[in-house]
């Protein structure tokens, strides 16, 4: 298998996107990823992409994106995975890339979410498979579904509420510096406490708001990354874990399987351990997810992963600052993009010019979690400094 890099990173601001369709959003993302390789880059390079979207409003996804960049000749793959969906499309680029069926290839994510209700998105995936005894009937929607698993794991560990906090606090004030983050507050502990419930023990600081946006990347072979940087970020390794969807078949409600999985694949195949990683996005739709993830990407023992927010070594200055752009809670979150996004972040950090930048920050690590719960990716980055 080759080695691969990516040479060029970019994104819209992820927000209320009322006036933009998808087909805006697209060629604004690739515009701004262009625009950082190096050497220059036009479209016609591009000879394979895939996209990942949720849900394409505008009508048939694949072609929409090749109609929308000027490229009716690209031959286009539609990714989706459920909140999974960026890392699973850089995936795939990967290994297209590493087999030699081509050089270079563009993985692009966008979703127009913000105008549609949960509840109208997942009603209608039950209807069509009712013989499945879904959970989404019952109520267990997003917030409802997170709300069990880290209820139970604030049951069974030391962690607590305020650990929670400490993570909304952390990850909104490092939005604050973030021009491409929608919601860039400056949250104290006792606001972030005192805010109304969502569904315990998730109050509204601890979620991620529903947004609209798009983000690529562009991958290049070993062979060609010359032509178009010098400063490449190499993608050293990638993993999909799976789990059950329906909470009726997992019987440790204090752990994510399916992150376990992705991040043991993407470590095996990085040759790499947990502390190697000097930087990492992580997912926080809700603030309970990051915390639980700590562990379960191999950052912190069981049951231990509060001690990270209580010393403060999740923030930027800390031992493993996580989240610098914001992460979900202050960027916002359109499932399709959300993975290319913590790409893009982590691209910046690992050339030095993030905006909360990571001093010295060479490996990174980016992880999404959804289905929920059912599927996870896990991405890990080495910059050009190695």
């Amino acid at each position: 298998m080759r080695k691969v890099a990516i040479v060029g990173a970019g994104m819209t601001p992820f927000a209320e996107h009322f006036s933009h369709g998808i087909k805006d959003l697209l060629p604004m993302a690739f515009a701004d990823c262009a625009a950082t390789v190096d050497k220059g880059f036009d479209k016609h390079h591009v000879q394979a992409a895939w996209f990942g979207a949720m849900g394409t409003p505008d009508g048939f996804p694949s072609g929409i994106l090749a109609d929308s960049l000027g490229l009716p000749e690209l031959p286009v793959t539609r990714v989706e995975n459920s909140c999974a969906t960026g890392h699973d499309a850089i995936r795939n680029a990967l290994f297209g890339i590493a087999s030699g069926a081509c050089d270079v290839a563009l993985v692009i994510g966008a979703d127009k979410i913000r105008e549609s209700a949960s509840k109208d998105m997942l009603w209608e995936w039950e209807a069509m498979t009712r013989d499945m005894a879904w959970d989404y009937p019952l109520g267990l929607v997003a917030p409802a579904g997170f709300a069990l698993h880290v209820q139970r794991y604030l049951h069974e560990s030391p962690a607590a509420r305020e650990h929670l906090a400490m993570i909304a606090v952390k990850n909104h004030r490092n939005g604050l510096n973030n021009p491409r983050a929608r919601l860039r507050i400056d949250l104290t502990m006792d606001e972030a406490l005192a805010a109304p419930t969502v569904v315990d023990p998730f109050s509204v600081y601890d979620c991620a708001p529903q947004s609209d946006g798009a983000a690529a990347v562009i991958l290049a072979a070993e062979d060609v990354v010359g032509r178009y940087t010098d400063r490449p970020v190499w993608v050293r390794g990638v993993g999909l874990g799976l789990d059950s969807v329906m909470h009726q078949h997992k019987r440790d409600m204090t752990t994510f399987p399916a992150t376990r999985r992705a991040a043991k694949q993407a470590f095996g195949m990085a040759g790499m351990t947990p502390a190697d990683i000097h930087v990492a996005e992580v997912h926080d739709f809700f603030t309970g997810i990051e915390l639980m993830s700590y562990e379960d990407l191999g950052f912190a023992e069981r049951f231990e992963g509060f001690k990270l927010a209580e010393t403060g070594a999740t923030q930027v200055g800390g031992s493993l600052p996580v989240n610098p752009s914001g992460g979900l809670i202050s960027k916002g979150h359109p499932p399709g993009a959300t993975g290319v996004a913590q790409c893009v972040e982590l691209f910046e950090q690992l050339r030095g010019t993030a905006v909360n930048q990571v001093d010295g920050a060479q490996i990174g690590l980016a992880h999404t979690l959804g289905g929920p719960t059912a599927v996870a990716g896990v991405t890990i980055l080495e910059g050009p400094g190695n």
